[in-house]
């Protein structure tokens, strides 16, 4: 079957060059015509149904979900200027092939942007849209050998990429709003089936150069300096020393104020939220703009402000438990806490938070050498962009997912040994479990975060590789 197509694909290239060198192709695909190719149809009619489809999925959801699925839509916009275009291009070298697929890797770099900062509530939304994006990246492929995945595997892998995220949103909306588990849907069926459906019908074997047209001009960007060198190895949590793999001999720092909290020993000196700290009776949350302060004094405040965002530590319409940008407070607590109401922290540096109750969801992101303890959370507590930090678990926890975090220490508890952990692109993930009795120490399990992938009777097996000691 594969050498029928590749026949079809020399025929098909013969007959464009005879219609190029007779100049009737050039005549055809100019101007407003170049719509006219059946594939740009094809494609017309791709954007229409399932790009439109998506477009009004958003639309009832609004906000951040709708401006991602506009800059999506820009993406396809811009890959179906570049099927034009290739349809008057030679085949470009490496170089070439750079300069030419710049406008679609500007369209991926808007997108990316809005993942980054301050963490969203429609994080998960955003970054599986964000990284469903690569599957446009089919244009690249040039032969066999180039480097990537032949372009219909290359979309099915690029979607598995997002498939993580998009699963994250169904299963938070699967019983509260069928709007985004609709848009989620739609954008799954963007690729799969209806950008690999027309990827097979019309290029298979990756995009048909036109061996008579004109050559793609490369900018003269200068060179790039040399690369910065690499981060040095996270440090131990909350000491100077190389962290430990076993938990049976005593330990400093983080595991210490574990130990603590464990005992009672510091419950006393936790700081707790009062009436007065919660953002619905706090008489700074007026909502109003104030008047009188000087333009000078304003642009003051404002600099001050970009340097360093200040602390928060409060309940945010009485359904969002808010910790920020805590540098060093190792006794936080929240104790007045519901099912209902989730917990985001964010930018914490060497804090302890412990959390009292049953909460519905935790967020930590961007912290370093941040420490939470919880007893029970309903949904699921969520790690992300986080470097060395330590969280433990005294009750139930049904999910716990690590996110492009380096150094993470996870305490279970007996009732939450049934918990699904999930990881991606993270490292030095270990996980601790009580001992066979009750004074027992703790046992320590690495996760592997290397694989092997070995080519074995028509399609590849995965294996995690073994740690030492586990």
């Amino acid at each position: 079957m594969e050498a029928k197509i590749i026949r079809l694909e020399s025929e098909v290239k013969r007959l464009q060059s005879l219609l190029s060198s007779a100049g009737v192709r050039d005549v055809v695909l100019s101007g407003n015509d170049a719509t006219a190719d059946p594939s740009i149809v094809a494609f017309d009619d791709l954007m229409t149904q399932y790009v439109g489809g998506l477009i009004t999925t958003a639309e009832n959801i609004g906000g951040q979900v709708l401006d991602v699925t506009m800059i999506l839509r820009e993406a396809f916009v811009v890959q179906k200027q570049l099927l034009i275009k290739i349809e008057t291009t030679q085949k470009p070298d490496s170089a070439g092939l750079a300069e030419f697929l710049k406008p679609l890797n500007e369209v991926i770099s808007k997108a990316n942007a809005m993942t980054e900062g301050k963490r969203s509530d429609f994080f998960n939304h955003l970054k599986a849209a964000v990284d469903s994006l690569p599957a446009l990246a089919w244009i690249a492929f040039t032969e066999k050998g180039c480097g990537m995945s032949m372009p219909i595997a290359h979309i099915e892998e690029s979607w598995q990429m997002a498939e993580f995220y998009s699963n994250k949103v169904l299963v938070e909306y699967r019983n509260k709003d069928s709007n985004h588990v609709e848009w989620i849907k739609a954008l799954k069926e963007l690729y799969l089936p209806g950008l690999k459906d027309y990827v097979k019908n019309y290029y298979p074997l990756g995009p048909v150069w036109n061996p008579t047209g004109q050559t793609i001009a490369q900018s003269k960007a200068p060179v790039p300096c040399a690369p910065a060198p690499p981060n040095p190895p996270p440090a131990s949590l909350f000491s100077s020393e190389s962290s430990q793999a076993s938990f049976s001999k005593p330990k400093d720092g983080m595991s210490a104020v574990f130990q603590q909290i464990n005992m009672g020993s510091v419950i006393g000196g936790l700081k707790r939220v009062t009436d007065d700290m919660k953002t619905k009776n706090r008489a700074d949350r007026t909502g109003i703009v104030g008047s009188c302060t000087s333009e000078k004094e304003s642009r003051a405040v404002s600099n001050a402000t970009s340097k360093a965002s200040p602390p928060k530590f409060e309940l945010q319409m009485g359904r969002k438990w808010v910790v920020e940008n805590q540098i060093g407070s190792k006794d936080l607590v929240i104790d007045d806490c519901d099912a209902k109401q989730s917990v985001y922290i964010y930018g914490c540096k060497n804090s302890v938070l412990q959390i009292q109750g049953k909460i519905n969801n935790i967020t930590v992101d961007k912290c370093t050498k941040m420490g939470v303890l919880f007893k029970d959370v309903v949904a699921a507590c969520e790690i992300v962009n986080c470097n060395g930090v330590e969280v433990q678990c005294q009750g139930s926890a049904p999910t716990i997912s690590v996110d492009n975090t380096s150094g993470c220490q996870l305490y279970l508890s007996k009732d939450s040994l049934e918990a699904s952990i999930s990881t991606a692109k993270s490292s030095e993930i270990n996980v601790l479990v009580p001992g066979s009795t009750s004074d027992g120490d703790w046992v320590e399990h690495a996760l592997p975060h290397q694989y092997f992938h070995a080519y074995k009777k028509g399609h590849f097996v995965t294996t995690p590789a073994s740690h030492s000691g586990a």
